[in-house]
């Protein structure tokens, strides 16, 4: 019988031994043969279901799914480990040097005022370390393989903070509408290159007016796609109900069912 049967509880060096042993000869042959790249979208499932059960307030599915996270970590961690570059005790090592050096208020003689403050000093402690002397270095490391959303908001605020943005909403909603203008004139004239080009341009727009609103461009996104869904399963309800094919009734018909629902949700 493994020492690792019939625990009363585990710590998390017990999740890295478990780990190790999966990837050793013997082990599992599915974790062995594993690589970055091929379990990496596991990563990004266990995240989303993380803020899932976040969502639902629901504890026990957020215990289960920050476990599953961790995991993960463990995982990416034991390869370098096999590799001979670092392992999970040099990864906690370097995020705990982190957050010490990133809070002098607390473990230094640094005062702050407020949150402000300590976000003034992290931005400006993280500039220092990843030797980043302007704006634009910062704005590089933003990683390109954020929710598209998620990214231009970023690179917004960091435009922001050197003075580069409007002064109010109505120049954000007139840049918006200036892009969709461009947009109409590129599928006038079925440029197909430009009309992908412009409608990013709309999207990176409408980023825009979000910040100025104080509205999560992804929260927002998110909610429209379930507000979409809720209707959409009543219009197809009432024309279940009444007989009507989608397919064939045309969208005119289809939009009076959608005006039905939406009057229905208020």
């Amino acid at each position: 019988m493994s020492e690792f049967e019939y625990k009363d509880s585990y710590s998390v060096q017990d999740l890295v031994e478990i780990m190790k042993i999966l990837r050793s000869p013997g082990g599992c042959p599915w974790d062995a043969e594993q690589t970055h790249e091929s379990i990496k979208k596991n990563l990004i499932e266990e995240t989303y279901e993380v803020i899932e059960a976040i969502n639902k307030n629901d504890k026990e599915l957020l215990c289960e799914e920050l476990g599953d996270l961790l995991m993960q970590v463990v995982f990416h961690a034991q390869m370098e480990r096999e590799a001979g570059e670092f392992d999970f005790d040099t990864v906690s090592d370097g995020v705990c040097k982190k957050l010490i050096e990133r809070h002098p208020h607390v473990f230094g003689q640094v005062t702050v005022n407020g949150v402000d403050d300590v976000l003034t000093n992290w931005d400006e402690i993280k500039r220092k370390t990843k030797k980043q002397k302007t704006t634009t270095d910062s704005m590089l490391s933003v990683p390109r393989e954020l929710p598209a959303l998620m990214r231009a908001t970023k690179l917004q605020k960091k435009a922001a903070d050197v003075g580069f943005d409007w002064d109010d909403v109505s120049g954000a909603l007139d840049k918006l509408e200036e892009e969709i203008g461009e947009l109409r004139q590129a599928i006038k004239n079925s440029d197909r290159e430009n009309m992908t080009e412009e409608l990013g341009d709309v999207l990176f727009s409408a980023v825009n007016v979000s910040r100025f609103i104080k509205t999560d461009a992804e929260e927002a996104l998110t909610a429209s796609s379930d507000k979409f869904l809720s209707r959409f399963t009543q219009v197809e309800k009432l024309a279940e109900e009444r007989g009507i094919d989608m397919k064939s009734v045309g969208i005119d018909k289809l939009d009076m069912l959608w005006d039905e629902a939406k009057a229905n949700n208020n």
